[in-house]
């Protein structure tokens, strides 16, 4: 755990993580172009929930590069990617139980919405979230998930699921509650202990 700590800490993986975390957002943002495309104008900050949940982090991580903490990027970061990593994955899970194959493509999507799920909460120490930031993140989140499934914007989904969009609609609505929960929790948590943030180095 401490060699974990000590890596995390390192600006060489830092800035590596920064740059794989911005190919993954340029990335993301292209495979929504179709969507965009056809999504209303004052819709379109919202549909493309993997992505920007990168970007958060990517501001998160260029901070740290600078020995600087943005706490409200670092709750944005942390609950969406955390959230958007488990919705992608079971959401391809659920195709394929459903009938869809999965191909090459998809396992590299499990892969790095794993990814993402996974970094935002290892940097979980270094956080300086208060508890009004993760208030403007739940306001952010359940809106995005009203956007999603009342007004229909959500991220498109596999033809063999799309039946189950009201069933999508409420797991993502727990799962937000959930991820919430896990940030807060974990906050508190090593708010208990002694850990140098980037800020203090």
């Amino acid at each position: 755990m401490i060699y974990l700590h000590t890596i995390l800490r390192q600006r060489w993986f830092i800035a590596l993580l920064l740059i794989i975390n911005i190919a993954g957002t340029i990335y993301g943002y292209m495979w929504y172009d179709n969507q965009l495309a056809t999504t209303p104008i004052h819709f379109i900050l919202f549909v493309p929930d993997s992505p920007t949940a990168s970007l958060f982090f990517c501001f998160v991580l260029a901070a740290f590069l600078f020995g600087r903490n943005l706490p409200l990027f670092e709750a944005l970061a942390a609950v969406t990617l955390l959230k958007y990593g488990i919705w992608a994955v079971v959401m391809i899970l659920a195709a394929a139980a459903a009938g869809t194959p999965i191909g090459i493509l998809n396992y590299m999507l499990i892969v790095s919405h794993l990814g993402m799920a996974i970094q935002g909460l290892l940097y979980t120490p270094y956080y300086r979230i208060k508890g009004w930031h993760l208030i403007v993140v739940a306001v952010w989140t359940l809106h995005n998930d009203v956007i999603d499934y009342v007004y229909g914007m959500h991220p498109w989904v596999a033809s063999s699921i799309q039946p189950y969009i009201q069933e999508i609609g409420y797991f993502t609505f727990w799962l937000s509650i959930s991820c919430l929960l896990v940030v807060y929790w974990l906050n508190k948590l090593y708010n208990d202990y002694t850990i140098e943030g980037f800020s203090n180095r």
